[in-house]
């Protein structure tokens, strides 16, 4: 974007002359601005410095210009075209560049919304560019560039022209109708190999890995239908249809999928296959963990997106103060396990990860056993197991054991023999961060011993169990708070898990949907709880407790459960009830 430098000096002697920030609080922001070239209103208001609207006022008042919310307007850019003599009044790599849109054009005046009101030489150049005559008015560029996307469709009109030439089913047929099917397979491969990345499906490739990664999408699902290939994107949890495309791009698709990751097999489709891919895109790198299965109308191909970016310190990844100071009192022992569990999908990888993160020094050798490795770290051991060829998480565990560990992640503890040897590791001086599949925290300890480990020797070696699942966090942009008519009922409340003091008074919140959010949300946080073991645990343990005993006395003791967690932060207006009872059992069921 242009003048920039110019904007920030003038948003930081603003903010210092309406005594809303300080030195303290901008230099970092200055010196990130200055380095990659960015609006201090952005970072100002992405790390909560300020709220947008109080960031939009103030510079709308100190340069007269009028504030819009983008957010709710639509953009009629065909309209605009008309007026234009049916071409775009701004080229959309013009208004991404300066950060402006058009909104509304009249005779000689275009209606211009801007991130940067005070860039008069840009408004000038546009001036004198398209002969009109400029009305600025002020907005985020953060909202610019959403209804910039939304506005100029270019994605559409790409997939478009990609469809419009793509050939026909009869230019498609490599061969007499009565030719071998393999044979005519085996020419499909060779073709699609041999045209490159002008091949339809290389095109189609690359626009659904860029808008999965643009939208922030988890994991991604090529579905074969009878008539149709289905793309779906998993966003926030819940996966949305993103393209409908022919059944004829269908085959080469999975193949150039296949391709992509150096290790599936092309030509074999009767079985299910695993791969992996590493993409660079608009400056993003992730990892891309693909996995086919045979469907009834064709393979279906389900990849995960696992992106490095989405590994935090532990103190950024949100936990309620109570279980980070817990889970960093248990990473500070120089042995013991530590335990992460919740279904499949809940970022218990992700929370090792940052554990691991928060742990490794260049003193200390640490090291992982996982199947497949999902985050590929610079500095840590990390090992993959393959059964198929005799290096399963026990014999790699045992090869481990004789590297001189200080700090062992094991992936997942699927088996008697693995969770054997993890506990002899924790009691021989090693910190070992692990995974179970379990409903909660105090039915891991019932599920370690059910797999043969001593209750006391699963009371001396665990230091900490976390049960985690991911909600969906309501839209700060739209977020309503419910009315009284809207609010639950008293025995409603105090059924989910409310304590009757905070009943009175109440304030909960509700989705409303934006063009920001899917639905009034955006984003995840974790819901967790976490057991902390101590001496009264331990007695309960070892005389033999059920996981019901267990968990009464880890709340007696101070866990916060995992719908507590969950009702603590609808409160607080993180997210809805009704997520929160989507992903928790009531503490009395």
């Amino acid at each position: 974007m242009a003048n920039v430098a110019g904007y920030n000096r003038k948003l930081v002697a603003l903010l210092k002359k309406n005594q809303l920030a300080d030195d303290a609080q901008l230099q970092p922001l200055i010196d990130k601005a200055t380095k990659e070239s960015l609006l201090l209103a952005t970072l100002v208001v992405s790390e909560q410095l300020l709220d947008e609207p109080t960031l939009l006022g103030l510079v709308s008042e100190d340069n007269g210009n009028p504030v819009i919310d983008l957010d709710k307007l639509t953009i009629d850019m065909e309209g605009l075209k008309q007026s234009n003599k049916g071409e775009e009044p701004i080229p959309e790599d013009v208004a991404k560049f300066n950060a402006c849109i058009p909104l509304d054009m009249i005779g000689d005046f275009l209606t211009l919304a801007v991130a940067n009101p005070y860039d008069v030489v840009m408004m000038d150049n546009l001036k004198l560019q398209l002969g009109k005559q400029i009305l600025p008015v002020v907005s985020s560029e953060r909202a610019i560039l959403k209804a910039i996307e939304l506005s100029y469709h270019k994605q559409e009109k790409q997939m478009q022209d990609l469809m419009d030439t793509m050939p026909t089913e009869d230019e498609l047929d490599l061969g007499d109708a009565k030719q071998d099917q393999k044979d005519q397979d085996a020419e499909d491969d060779k073709e699609l190999t041999a045209m490159g990345d002008d091949s339809p499906a290389v095109k189609v490739v690359k626009q659904i890995f860029a808008a999965a990664l643009k939208k922030g999408a988890s994991d991604i699902h090529i579905e074969p239908m009878e008539k149709r290939t289905r793309v779906r994107l998993r966003i926030d949890g819940v996966l949305i249809e993103h393209l409908d495309l022919p059944k004829k791009l269908e085959r080469s698709l999975v193949s150039r999928i296949k391709i992509m990751t150096d290790t599936m097999n092309i030509a074999e489709r009767g079985k299910p296959q695993d791969g992996r891919i590493q993409i660079s895109m608009e400056g993003k790198k992730c990892d891309v963990r693909v996995s086919s299965l045979p469907l009834v109308y064709g393979e279906k191909i389900c990849m995960r997106i696992l992106a490095k970016g989405n590994l935090k310190d532990m103190k950024e990844i949100g936990f309620e103060p109570q279980v980070l100071e817990a889970l960093d009192k248990g990473l500070a022992s120089p042995y013991g396990m530590v335990l992460v569990t919740g279904p499949t999908g809940s970022g218990k990888s992700t929370t090792l990860y940052s554990c691991l993160k928060t742990v490794m020094t260049p003193e200390d050798n640490v090291n992982t056993v996982e199947d497949p490795v999902e985050y590929e770290i610079e500095g840590i051991n990390q090992c993959h197991v393959n059964p198929k060829r005799g290096l399963t998480f026990a014999n790699a565990l045992r090869a481990l054991l004789r590297q001189d560990p200080d700090t062992i992640m094991i992936g997942e503890i699927r088996d008697q023999e693995t969770i054997e040897i993890a506990v002899k590791a924790a009691l021989t001086g090693h910190l070992v961060l692990s995974t179970l599949h379990t409903n909660d925290a105090p039915s891991t300890i019932t599920r370690i011993i059910d797999m043969g480990i001593e209750p006391f020797l699963a009371a001396s070696t665990i230091l900490s169990v976390l049960a985690q699942r991911l909600g969906r966090r309501l839209c700060k942009n739209c977020k309503a708070e419910m009315t009284k008519d809207e609010m639950p009922k008293r025995e409603e409340l105090v059924r989910y898990g409310f304590l009757p003091e905070e009943i009175e008074g109440i304030k909960l919140w509700k989705p409303v949907g934006c063009s920001l959010c899917a639905k009034g949300y955006k984003g995840r946080f974790a819901l967790v709880e976490c057991l902390v073991m101590n001496d009264d645990l331990r007695r309960c343990i070892i005389a033999g407790g059920t996981a019901i005993d267990i968990r009464k006395k880890a709340v007696d003791t101070g866990m916060i459960t995992l719908r507590r967690c969950g009702l603590l932060n609808s409160m607080r207006g993180v997210t809805t009830v009704e997520e929160v009872m989507r992903h928790t059992a009531g503490d009395s069921d």
